[in-house]
């Protein structure tokens, strides 16, 4: 009951700060156009690749070692004294080749709004880990929407100020440096009293990382690989496209992503008590919820992506194929995710580097090569591809460490309802289509995907008995027909 309340407050935080980014890049779509917000995305996502050097897996070995209830207070300042030198480093290097970073994210100052962005990210990245080692999950979801917030607030206000594309990236600082102080007040809280490193703690957090500094790598090749190559044979404008379409797909994985950070504590405790084979109960649950949005998603998106895309601009809309792509893409990512954090959880970080590495490999070659012959639609391709064939190497390292089942009942359930609701909204938007009863695109696209979302909840409640259990057993009034 713990993990399910918690995952819920994580993914209506992280529901919240979707709705805060939506609104700000809708604003930021409809004043500045897709160029700019092709440039902010560019520069985002080349300080993404960055943050990777930056932090060499030390996030993930934060996590793990801190979460463990063992000489906290010395891994997290040992963890701190890594980023910082690693970040001085790769701050001289941007420094020396700004003219190169300048030219390729098309701005001449995003040297510089490079570097401070990274700075704000890897300290953030670092508070983050600790606060998830010490299972204030439930914190740092919630600071997911004051992040978001923040920035959205400070680039709106900017770009009135008529900043133009430097209110996106001052906004996006200003964003992290909020959260960072807010996070630090519970790490502090929580840590015990501060304490010096040995060197066997760096070893410790290094022992991790040489292996889960992939598993980092591959979470920033998933968001940004196709839109950094995109760099070399696209637009701005449709790389804004390609990015508005990226983001609305990757709202669908938010309670997937919020499901691994509430369980990955919880696993790793157990199995540094008990054995990797006590958390195979928690392994099933989480493949069970995994796709818990992603299904009814991909159906919505289908029949809904042009309607989407129309609200940013009359440009967008051509990204609707796109869209549904990537939504697949995520689809393989949200039990993909579940199963490498399980491998991590369970201190077998060496079989999620050969799955991220694999992952790596086919992302980079799939994503030069369909890029090249199909454009953006192959990027997308690409995406999905990669994260699928890394999903089956992944199934096959768990299954190797831990004996537990695959709950396809369950996840055929969640496919029918979600066929259930899209029967509903297809006639729906037929219906809309034919009569023009609504007329205004953003109150068609409120009133199905509510619709949709009711009736794919409902017929899961009447479909499922564990879909049923659960709710039952975190919300605080009575569910009918649920076990006692």
């Amino acid at each position: 009951m713990k993990l399910g309340q918690t995952s819920v407050i994580h993914f209506a935080s992280s529901f919240l700060a979707s709705i805060l980014g939506f609104v700000s890049t809708l604003y930021i779509a409809r004043v500045l156009g897709a160029g700019p917000l092709g440039v902010y995305h560019l520069a985002v996502g080349l300080v993404s690749w960055l943050a990777i050097v930056g932090r060499i897996g030390i996030s993930q070995a934060i996590s793990k070692r801190v979460s463990e209830g063992r000489e906290q207070a010395e891994y997290a300042t040992a963890a701190a004294s890594i980023i910082l030198a690693l970040f001085t480093v790769i701050a001289v290097g941007v420094f020396l080749f700004h003219g190169h970073v300048n030219g390729y994210v098309g701005y001449n100052a995003a040297g510089v709004f490079v570097v401070l962005i990274l700075l704000v990210m890897l300290v953030n990245g670092l508070v983050d880990a600790l606060l998830v080692g010490l299972q204030l999950v439930h914190v740092s979801g919630a600071l997911s929407p004051v992040k978001t917030g923040s920035r959205a607030l400070a680039q709106i206000l900017l770009i009135i100020a008529g900043s133009g594309t430097v209110a996106l990236f001052v906004g996006h600082v200003v964003g992290f440096a909020v959260v960072i102080v807010f996070g630090l007040y519970f790490v502090v809280r929580d840590l015990p009293t501060f304490r010096l490193p040995e060197r066997r703690h760096f070893e410790g957090l290094f022992d991790f990382a040489k292996f889960s500094w992939l598993g980092n790598l591959q979470s920033r090749m998933f968001s940004y690989t196709d839109v950094l190559v995109l760099g070399f044979f696209a637009s701005s404008g449709l790389i804004g496209v390609y990015s508005v379409a990226w983001n609305i797909s990757e709202f669908l994985i938010l309670f997937s992503g919020a499901l691994s950070s509430t369980l990955f504590p919880e696993m790793s405790a157990i199995s540094a008590e008990e054995d990797p084979q006590a958390v195979a109960g928690i392994v099933e649950q989480s493949l069970t919820f995994g796709g818990l949005f992603l299904i009814p998603g991909l159906f919505g998106g289908a029949l809904l992506g042009k309607r989407i895309l129309r609200i940013y601009g009359p440009e967008f809309p051509q990204g609707a194929t796109v869209l549904t792509i990537l939504i697949v893409a995520n689809l393989f990512m949200g039990y993909q995710n579940q199963l490498l954090n399980t491998l991590n959880a369970v201190d077998r970080p060496d079989l999620a580097f050969r799955v991220n590495a694999v992952f790596v490999a086919a992302n980079v070659v799939l994503n030069v090569s369909l890029i090249y012959f199909f454009g953006w639609v192959g990027a997308a391709v690409a995406t999905a591809v990669s994260v699928a064939v890394s999903l089956v190497l992944a199934y096959r390292h768990v299954t190797s460490v831990i004996d537990f089942t695959v709950p396809v009942g369950e996840i055929v359930r969640q496919w029918i309802g979600a066929m259930v609701m899209a029967a509903v909204v297809y006639a729906g938007l037929w219906v809309e289509n034919t009569y023009r009863v609504i007329g205004h695109n953003f109150a068609v696209i409120v009133v199905l995907v509510v619709t949709g979302a009711v009736v794919y909840f409902l017929s899961l409640l009447a479909l499922s008995t564990e879909f049923r259990d659960t709710v039952a057993r975190n919300v605080p009034f009575e569910v009918p027909f649920a076990s006692p």
